[in-house]
């Protein structure tokens, strides 16, 4: 909306999200001086300055929001680097961990720098390193850490199948060593291990697996959640906005043919009639005063979401403003009411104004006809109305934009109601709506 598009340059609140507005002092000399740094400085973060939050250009590679997992790839190579010296003691038989080993691990540890970055070739860069340090002979131990690590980041990030891969050959590749391969590697006079060790292994294979499958499903979860939740917020902003749109079109429409047709009276009489020339400007004025009168409550509302309207939202209860109204524009209208019922919900009361306000202004604008009849049918659960004239159609639009029966049907749709429109087997045209007033799942309220 236009008047949206123009709140900042209006001088309007800033939107929700904003961050505080900039402020600059001016020094004797009469140019601008940017505040000072320090205890409650408008443009200061509160949790200090960029290079503190983000981290020097070497840590982030790549921007803010995408960041190398340092702290995690420090903590796992500590890790695997003094559980590796603690499983030494523990398998004497094994080689003793060289500075080949210790090399083996870092280049391990150091590819899951880019887990997140590169899943596949880093599973497959670690599970490489692990059957290396395996087939060297160099002891059982966290090596597998570094694996199990690579195939959770692959398995999160969509890649199953590269993730699958890595610890079936793994598995294999440590079969083959452990069974056939181990007379020509070290150490020297090693003997083939059990095979119950190798179910052990796969089990180890599979639960890594299915913790790295849930932790896959949840987050594919937590993104879904996400994106409905922004599609909400989208749908429900939409719909805002078509409402307002609504609300603007109903009140602009009808004030603005009013003070049209008034316009056109007063230029034809200012010389002959000077009086009723008073008149038709007097009648501009009111209606004016009542348009920006309507025009500002809706859109404080834009500005202030959430704030209860000043003034109550107009109803059925000022239909005689109506009349009043279209008789100062040439228009004599005759209101009818038929049944009793209770008061009417405020979104229905709302939507049955609008309506009869919006099919009198088009009597106004598009019909020759100088009569209109409005008939109110109240029942218990839904209030009927009927706007007729007798024509003809004029074609004259008087800068409407079409979209006032448009108006009306979502108007109506909005509390499971109807609107039909069409001229009438004898003349004229005819408006008819029926609005449900019971309130509940089936007919919810029109926002007021």
């Amino acid at each position: 909306m236009e008047e949206q598009r123009g709140r900042e340059a209006d001088g309007g609140p800033p939107r929700d999200g904003d961050g505080p507005p900039s402020r600059s002092t001016e020094s004797p000399s009469g140019s601008a001086e940017a505040p000072r740094a320090g205890a409650g400085a408008p443009g200061r973060h509160p949790t200090g300055p960029p290079w503190w939050r983000d981290g020097p250009v070497w840590w982030r590679l790549g921007g803010a929001g995408s960041r190398l997992p340092w702290p995690t790839t420090v903590l796992l190579t500590g890790f695997v680097q003094f559980g590796t010296t603690f499983a030494t003691h523990g398998q004497p038989d094994r080689e003793p961990v060289d500075g080949y080993a210790r090399a083996l691990l870092l280049a391990g540890t150091a590819a899951l720098l880019l887990r997140h970055r590169r899943p596949v070739p880093v599973v497959y860069v670690v599970t490489g390193t692990a059957l290396v340090y395996l087939g060297a002979g160099y002891p059982y131990g966290p090596v597998f850490v570094t694996v199990a690590v690579a195939c959770f980041a692959a398995v999160v990030a969509g890649h199953r199948g590269a993730a699958w891969g890595a610890v079936g050959a793994l598995w294999a590749g440590h079969v083959l060593l452990a069974h056939w391969l181990y007379r020509w590697l070290p150490p020297a006079g090693d003997e083939a291990e059990p095979w119950g060790q190798e179910i052990a292994a796969a089990v180890w294979v599979v639960a890594v697996i299915a913790v790295s499958e849930l932790a896959r499903t949840r987050r594919e979860q937590w993104t879904r959640q996400r994106e409905e939740r922004e599609l909400a917020a989208r749908r429900r902003a939409d719909e805002e906005r078509l409402r307002m749109a609504r609300e603007l079109h109903d009140v602009l429409a009808h004030s603005i043919s009013v003070i049209n047709v008034q316009a056109g009276v007063g230029l034809a009489l200012l010389d002959s009639d000077p009086e009723q020339a008073r008149t038709a400007l007097t009648t501009i004025k009111a209606a004016s005063k009542e348009a920006l009168g309507e025009v500002r409550q809706v859109l404080d509302t834009l500005r202030a979401p959430g704030a209860a309207p000043r003034a109550p939202a107009p109803g059925l209860d000022r239909l005689p403003e109506l009349v009043e109204q279209a008789h100062s524009a040439g228009l004599t209208v005759t209101v009818t009411t038929e049944g009793r019922g209770e008061a009417l919900p405020p979104g229905a009361d709302l939507a049955a104004f609008r309506i009869v306000q919006e099919a009198l202004t088009n009597v106004v604008r598009h019909s020759g006809s100088r009569t209109a009849r409005v008939l109110v049918r109240r029942a218990p659960d839904a209030v009927t109305l009927s706007v007729d004239d007798e024509g003809p159609a004029t074609g004259a639009r008087a800068g409407g934009s079409g979209n006032g029966l448009a108006g009306m049907r979502e108007r109506a749709a909005a509390l499971n109601g109807t609107v039909e429109a069409g001229p009438r087997p004898d003349g004229g045209f005819r408006v008819t709506a029926v609005l449900p007033t019971r309130t509940g799942p089936t007919a919810p309220q029109e926002d007021q």
